[in-house]
């Protein structure tokens, strides 16, 4: 089969690969979508790595290449012998995780028991960790680990199901941690303003789960130097701020009558955020960090977030609890947002690649286009 093969930092080939071969539990996948995320973007750029081996050593591209995509749409091609709930023809997405209850351990690890199953003890991910990903013509995963889905929604949009699941993941933590201002249902002081640094297509989304589903009804800022990405913020229910404008903490400020933000999300990534927390924020505010990158950032710019005692959040992917069936519960929920309409996630689809062959090129630096939120490769 053919498949979008990383073979050294910026440089995408398309190769002939072995054809997967799905074992008893599992379920051979004809990918039809797959979305390009800013993890992707570090990867293949060379800022980051996250294959290693039992050791931990990171395994170089040269030794091991890797074929990339974790946001992942597609139809049931063949199923192994022990798998009864899917069948040939069905569309599904894909959890990308492989967790104990993918694998089909037991007793499962502490976190796949606390329903924390992207931190298990054992876990890989497909597209990212070095197990192949999305970017080939097929892929065979663990049954449990794809959920169905009857909608006719195109499969870019459903390939969107992950992200969406990060957010909604991320939300969770936001609403369980103890802290002095609650976004909703807390035991504390109602979270009056939120501030979102970044409308890439976290931030977009962070927004969209605030106001539809978790019903917030307060101050919504989002901060963002894309002309097209704060109009984008605007019409999904945010108020957006131009950070190249004026003074970003001043018109914080302004627009929360002095009190700044009770909570923060950084879905920037960007290093440039922790400089400016302490004029954005609230004494014991919330911080929650999403995004990756930060760099060229000295620590000691944290002198300044400590001395207000905010709540620190950092989460990652989807994790979640299990379906009686053992799906993964935050997919299920994620799928199930987009399938009513509930999260408007095509609106964030700006460019669409049509096959493999587009893969290299849509790496190239479309992502830094002014009029880019979020690519989509579509295989079928």
């Amino acid at each position: 089969m053919k498949a979008a093969v990383l073979v050294d930092a910026g440089r995408i080939e398309i190769r002939e690969v072995p054809d997967p071969r799905p074992g008893p539990r599992d379920v051979l996948l004809r990918v039809a979508a797959v979305g390009l995320c800013g993890t992707d973007a570090h990867i293949v750029a060379g800022h980051a790595n996250y294959n290693r081996d039992e050791r931990g050593r990171l395994i170089p591209l040269a030794e091991q290449p890797q074929v990339l995509g974790h946001e992942i749409a597609g139809v049931v091609e063949a199923v192994g012998a022990e798998v009864r709930d899917l069948r040939p023809g069905h569309r599904v997405v894909v959890d990308q995780g492989r967790n104990c209850v993918s694998e089909a351990r037991s007793p499962v690890c502490e976190y796949c028991a606390s329903g924390d199953s992207h931190q298990c003890e054992s876990y890989r991910e497909h597209g990212i960790t070095g197990l192949p990903g999305g970017l080939a013509e097929y892929l065979a995963i663990p049954a449990v680990n794809a959920v169905r889905t009857e909608s006719t929604l195109h499969a870019a949009v459903l390939a969107l199901t992950e992200p969406l699941g990060c957010v909604a993941h991320a939300s969770h933590v936001l609403s369980r941690t103890p802290a002095r201002y609650a976004i909703a249902n807390g035991t504390g002081a109602r979270v009056r303003s939120v501030v979102v640094c970044g409308a890439g297509p976290a931030g977009l989304l962070f927004v969209q789960y605030l106001r539809a589903v978790v019903g917030f009804e307060g101050v919504l800022l989002v901060s963002e130097p894309s002309a097209r990405k704060r109009a984008l913020a605007e019409r999904l229910g945010a108020e957006p701020i131009d950070p190249g404008g004026g003074d970003l903490v001043d018109a914080v400020a302004q627009k929360t009558g002095g009190r700044r933000a009770e909570l923060l999300i950084d879905a920037s990534g960007a290093g440039e955020v922790f400089t400016s927390l302490p004029g954005l924020i609230r004494k014991q505010a919330t911080v929650l960090l999403y995004g990756h990158g930060h760099t060229g950032i000295d620590l000691s710019a944290l002198n300044g977030v400590q001395f207000l005692e905010p709540t620190l959040i950092a989460t990652v992917g989807a994790s979640g609890g299990f379906e009686p069936d053992g799906r993964p519960t935050t997919y299920v929920r994620a799928l199930r947002l987009i399938e009513c309409g509930r999260v408007d996630v095509a609106s964030l689809i700006t460019h669409r690649y049509p096959s493999l062959e587009s893969v290299p090129g849509a790496f190239a630096g479309d992502h830094q286009a002014p009029d880019y939120v979020k690519g989509v490769v579509t295989l079928a």
